[in-house]
């Protein structure tokens, strides 16, 4: 992150924390990945109050502290080679864009004793004194502060490293309003590479162990934040940091704001924008639900992540920050329990990778959509049918998300005329199959999708008709059927509900009426079946033209089941183009919803339920 709006900019966490520095007095800490070796923390240490403490307040005097420069700041200059630095910089500097017109303004306040500045020595940027934002998070142990996993790397290797709760600039160690707190062991995951933008970012996550000062324990002096996991990356927070710039905050005041949060694509982090967010606010809390009197609330997040925070162009009204899922939470139940962290498994996203390829705008030409167990994995696949005709198959991996695509028509003029598409086992070979209801009423059965592809002219179920130019939507489910997904729902242009059971190849089996025309059902915009309700028979979900979303529980030959409220009339779900539902986390129930929206984002809900979405997850980005 830059650390002056006239010096140069640079990414938040720009790599100093890999270089060397003299062996740590208090502990070893964490040490970095590299050699091939798990890190280890260092044994406790004795209480630190007294001697140690002592010597730390008077090290760190008001200019001592005020001289630090944030763990992300760029490197001075060198004497050996001032001119590739000074280049540098002008490169850097000639990237920076202004924020868009609306980006929030923080606030310069006097902050909180629960947030304040980690300041610790090393020569990882020549010699100079570094400081980065931390946060007291409730505990047990009393005695943990989180950052990030950049700032705690920069400590590993520092001889004197000090927490200051609410830091006041220009007083000393000894004279700050809440005393300063001795760091006394680091908890990183072993697995994190510092300022990476590799998949590891997701773990730029740190707690230092302090030790008490003669006022008490930490959190006994500051109070403490409440660490939060969630799966979710839309929150309203509020993002507190102390930022180092001489030309907007001389006085090294905490700035803090108020966010809304989106997904940053690709990655378990989220993303926001407020100006100011120049170098050293990394580390500092994301909080949900924050009391502004107390500094109270839930901590969400913390400044860090992809680059260190920031994306490739230095922003700094752009900020990142990961989200708390198990890995922070056992982390975090290392560092209370005050043992070394455990063996951990080889990183991969909990998301597994669930963006599918491709800008929104490549989306909005996603005409239809289809899912099922195309390929006999035992959990779902997507098609897709674009505008152009091409036909495309997206492997699920069986943990919300996709492997590569794999084309099955390029495009092409007969396709363009498929008007809705549902998947089913209709030849009961526990491989799903596509059936497509053309423009000239014709519907063809397209079986064993994955394995004989759509190279082959299918099985005509009826031939050009005009009836079955009236059958607007198809979905197919196990209604009724015990086994495969051999039933098929229509609603027709008049508002007519079918119910086709045992369809099979060359046969629509039997006909169950469900609704008579009537001009209700007219605006059944979009269908799509699921085990929403978890029992094995399926419910169909209906989207209607006003935005309003319900769902049909136990829905059979005799009818359509009870109607559950998912969602009320409302302008978002208007711009709900096609929509589909699978088996894509692979715990055996067809009940994650994927939505593609007008504008080309894509959004899978995991796990949706008969009256509430499920988590939501973003598959394609939208362009804004």
């Amino acid at each position: 992150m830059p650390s002056d709006p006239s010096a140069p900019a640079v990414a938040r966490a720009a790599g100093p924390a890999a270089a060397s520095a003299a062996p740590p007095a208090i502990s070893d800490a964490l040490t970095p990945p590299g050699d091939g070796q798990t890190p280890e923390p260092s044994a406790p240490t004795p209480s630190l109050a007294g001697p140690v403490l002592g010597e730390e307040e008077r090290y760190w005097t008001a200019d001592r502290m005020a001289d630090a420069v944030p763990i992300d700041a760029p490197p001075p200059a060198s004497a050996s080679n001032p001119a590739a630095a000074r280049s540098l910089a002008r490169s850097a500097a000639a990237a920076r864009r202004p924020a868009p017109v609306g980006t929030t303004t923080p606030q310069h306040f006097g902050g909180h004793p629960m947030v304040g500045t980690f300041f610790f020595d090393g020569k990882s940027l020549g010699g100079k004194s570094s400081y980065c934002t931390g946060s007291v998070v409730h505990t047990a142990a009393k005695d943990i502060v989180l950052t990030a996993g950049h700032c705690g790397r920069g400590m590993e290797k520092s001889t004197h490293r000090i927490f200051v709760p609410q830091y006041q600039h220009g007083k000393s160690a000894a004279d700050q309003p809440h005393g300063v707190f001795p760091v006394v062991r680091l908890y990183i995951d072993p697995r994190y590479q510092s300022n990476t933008k590799k998949p590891s970012s997701d773990l730029d996550v740190a707690f230092a162990q302090v030790d008490a000062n003669n006022r008490g324990k930490a959190e006994d002096v500051t109070g403490a934040l409440t660490f939060t996991t969630t799966t979710r990356y839309d929150h309203k927070a509020t993002v507190i940091g102390y930022p180092s710039s001489e030309s907007v905050n001389p006085g090294h005041t905490a700035i803090r704001c108020p966010v809304t949060t989106s997904q940053l694509p690709g990655f378990q982090q989220m993303r926001m924008t407020c100006l100011g967010f120049y170098g050293g606010v990394s580390g500092g809390p994301w909080i949900e639900d924050y009391d502004s009197a107390t500094g109270t609330g839930k901590i969400i997040g913390n400044t860090g992540g992809y680059n260190g925070g920031g994306n490739d162009a230095n922003d700094e009204w752009v900020t990142y920050s990961p989200v708390y899922g198990k890995d922070a939470q056992d982390l975090l139940d290392d560092a209370t329990a005050h043992r070394t962290p455990g063996t951990r498994p080889p990183y991969r996203p909990a998301t597994e990778n669930p963006w599918l390829p491709g800008p929104a705008p490549t989306w909005q030409h996603a005409k239809l959509l289809a899912s099922g167990d195309f390929r006999q994995t035992g959990h779902s696949d997507m098609i897709v049918i674009w505008t152009d005709g091409e036909v495309t198959l997206y492997p699920g991996n069986g943990r919300g998300g996709y492997d590569t695509e794999r084309q099955l028509l390029a495009a092409n003029d007969t396709w363009k005329h498929a008007v809705t598409v549902t998947a089913g086992d209709f030849t009961g070979s526990n491989q799903f199959d596509l059936l497509v209801r053309w423009s000239d009423g014709e519907v063809t059965l397209y079986g064993d999708v994955g394995s004989k592809g759509l190279n082959w002219a299918g099985t005509q179920m009826i031939k050009p008709n005009d009836l079955w130019k009236n059958a607007v939507q198809i979905a197919a489910g196990r209604f009724n059927a015990a086994q495969y997904v051999t039933d098929l729902m229509v609603r027709w242009v008049d508002g007519e509900l079918t119910l086709y059971t045992d369809v099979s190849v060359g046969s629509f089996g039997r006909e169950h009426k469900l609704k008579d025309p009537n001009d209700t059902w007219r605006d059944a915009t979009l269908l799509t079946s699921g085990e929403f309700s978890g029992n094995r028979k399926w419910d169909l979900m209906v989207r209607w033209t006003d935005g309003e979303l319900d769902n049909y529980v136990g829905t059979t030959t005799a009818g359509l089941g009870a109607e559950r409220r998912i969602l009320n009339a409302n302008k978002l779900w208007k711009n709900d183009e096609a929509m589909t539902t699978g088996d894509f986390t692979g715990n055996g129930f067809t009940d994650d919803l994927v939505i593609r929206w007008s504008d080309g984002e894509t959004t899978m809900y995991v796990d949706t339920r008969a009256d509430r979405l499920g988590t939501e997850r973003m598959l394609v980005a939208p362009t804004s």
